[in-house]
């Protein structure tokens, strides 16, 4: 595809960090489809900008030629991700492209789809528009590592949660604040970039969580709520209950009385039957391959003690964010510790610890 010569200049990468950032804004809100950035430059000047739409369509290429301000004879265009050369659910960006008599086209990265893989380059080359690829690469490819797992595994991607006390405890009766509100308002920008959020009953029955993004004009975009609840032991009176409906609320049974399936049913809640281990417990396995089929790409779980420990022995987490408050809390009444630590230090062995905004407090990522 490109060759040696195909040098790429100081503005070429400007152009393309910036259709990244247009990609970046959009990550986690665009479906089953990749999250996009697009950007179209005529005589080195913008004339228009395009990312793919919420819940993945239109796509990006396709925004920015709708949204161009001049006609784009000799405008160059800069996209993440090789565009769609396939006939799916709206046409190709392909034609879009042709049609609109692009000079060039210059996209990072190849798309790991089959329908798309390679396809694209020979099609436009063939319409007498110069296509060149690799910009960015390193960088772009990184960015795609969720889209690329979900692509490949047919699996979402996982990302893991807790926080934990100065002396590593994630409860305290005596005082149950444990991180500050910089802290807490990342817990919510995670909720807003993954399309859902798990935890089990017990979490939901002790808590009483919204699960919801509380970001001032993001509250649209809160997560799915997936609940494991092998008996459907949940209390009815939760606020995740009364504001279930079959859209944005899932639970995983197994062996619930027929009166409780029915309640719920009755509510218009989404209850599902899964298959359980000889400890009692769902296979993680099988949960994660039947949330990618309901259409999950980005899966936060916001767990207790238990449950993240179990998935993170058995290594389910691609990325985990431990957060730290720089308070110990009070081990003289009903206290929790932190289980998996140790564990988690063992099997995620890439480790990012992020200092800065939050004051005292501390994140660090694993992954592994």
């Amino acid at each position: 595809m490109s060759t040696k010569k195909d040098k790429f200049s100081i503005k070429d990468k400007f152009f393309m960090d910036l259709a990244l950032d247009l990609a970046r804004s959009n990550e986690g809100l665009t479906g089953t489809n990749p999250s996009v950035g697009c950007i179209i430059v005529k005589h080195d000047k913008i004339i228009s900008i395009g990312q793919t739409s919420y819940n993945g369509r239109p796509h990006a290429e396709v925004n920015a030629i709708k949204n161009s301000i001049e006609n784009l004879n000799d405008a160059t265009m800069y996209v993440t991700l090789e565009p769609c050369s396939h006939h799916g659910v709206t046409p190709p960006c392909t034609s879009s492209i042709i049609k609109s008599k692009l000079k060039e086209v210059i996209y990072s990265i190849i798309d790991i789809d089959q329908r798309v893989k390679g396809k694209t380059y020979k099609i436009l080359k063939s319409k007498k528009i110069k296509v060149r690829t690799g910009l960015l690469k390193k960088k772009v490819k990184q960015f795609y590592t969720p889209y690329f797992f979900n692509r490949q595994k047919k699996l979402p991607y996982v990302s893991g949660k807790i926080a934990i006390s100065k002396n590593n405890l994630i409860f305290s009766k005596k005082n149950r604040k444990i991180t500050n509100i910089k802290s807490d308002k990342f817990t919510h920008f995670l909720r807003y970039k993954n399309d859902s959020i798990l935890i089990s009953y017990r979490t939901l029955n002790k808590d009483n969580p919204k699960l919801n993004c509380r970001l001032k004009g993001l509250e649209k975009f809160s997560p799915k709520r997936i609940i494991l609840d092998n008996k459907l032991k949940t209390n009815t009176n939760s606020y995740l209950f009364k504001t279930a409906n079959k859209e944005n609320t899932i639970f995983f049974y197994n062996e619930a009385i027929k009166s409780k399936i029915l309640e719920f049913k009755k509510n218009k809640i989404t209850v599902l039957k899964l298959n359980i281990d000889n400890n009692k417990r769902f296979n993680p396995s099988i949960i994660f391959k039947k949330l990618y089929t309901l259409g999950c790409r980005n899966v936060l779980v916001e767990g207790g003690d238990e449950l993240t420990k179990n998935f993170v022995s058995n290594k389910i987490f691609n990325q985990f964010f431990l957060f730290k408050g720089s308070k110990d809390l009070s081990k003289s009444f009903e206290f929790k510790e932190f289980s998996g630590l140790k564990i988690l230090k063992k099997n995620y062995k890439k480790r990012l610890k992020i200092n800065s905004n939050f004051g005292k407090d501390t994140i660090t990522l694993y992954k592994n």
